[in-house]
């Protein structure tokens, strides 16, 4: 699980499930405050890391919700009582295994409803830091990616080298494209991107290498 520290927050990458999906747990190292993002699945992995770091999770934040990204919310929300913010659009993709589409593989995936929904351009107060919250649609059409400092978690719209799918229902291509261009690329090259899954990477790296963002930059 590699990890990254900027100034006084420390981020955890967790792939979780069989889709490999990736958790992320965003803490801060004087606190032990944390945030817990898109826990897709393996709750008990997530647990366990939790507690060998001595963290104290407040704040349960989902990029989008479908089924790989959502499994373990219960979960974690039973053991902590802690909130759950989702995009307004995609509040119904917690309650409903269809929308979130895990009904239709065979294993239905049902979530707590959400605490919070939020929109474009909301801050979400953690540890006197504010995580932004940019609306970016396309792979799904209340994906989000949220901001602290330096750091961006990208979801399923901008994977290292490759981009979202657009094929699921409510995916748009040229809606996902004009979202990276708007509100991904529009960040300095520094800017580390924490994906949905693969490997962490950055602004600078996907400007210069990933080939679906010939088009726009």
């Amino acid at each position: 699980m590699p990890e990254d520290i900027c100034g006084r927050i420390q981020v955890v990458q967790i792939p979780v499930g069989m889709l490999r999906a990736n958790c992320y747990l965003v803490y801060g190292e004087k606190s032990r405050h944390a945030v817990i993002i898109d826990p897709g699945e393996e709750s008990e992995t997530i647990l366990a890391a939790i507690r060998e770091r001595r963290i104290e999770p407040v704040w349960i934040l989902l990029t989008h919700g479908h089924g790989d990204h959502i499994g373990a919310v219960g979960d974690l929300k039973n053991a902590f009582q802690i909130p759950v913010a989702i995009h307004r659009e995609e509040a119904d993709m917690l309650i409903d295994a269809h929308a979130n589409l895990s009904g239709l593989f065979g294993e239905p995936v049902l979530s707590p409803p959400a605490d919070r929904l939020l929109k474009d351009g909301d801050g979400i107060e953690f540890d006197n830091h504010v995580i932004t919250v940019s609306h970016t649609p396309g792979h799904s059409p209340g994906g989000v990616c949220f901001g602290l400092n330096h750091h961006l978690f990208t979801g399923d719209a901008l994977f290292k080298e490759t981009v979202g799918r657009t094929d699921l229902p409510g995916g748009s291509h040229v809606r996902l494209i004009q979202s990276i261009r708007d509100k991904i690329l529009s960040l300095g090259d520094d800017v580390i991107l924490y994906p949905g899954h693969g490997p962490i990477t950055t602004v600078g790296e996907e400007r210069r290498s990933n080939p679906y963002l010939r088009e726009i930059v």
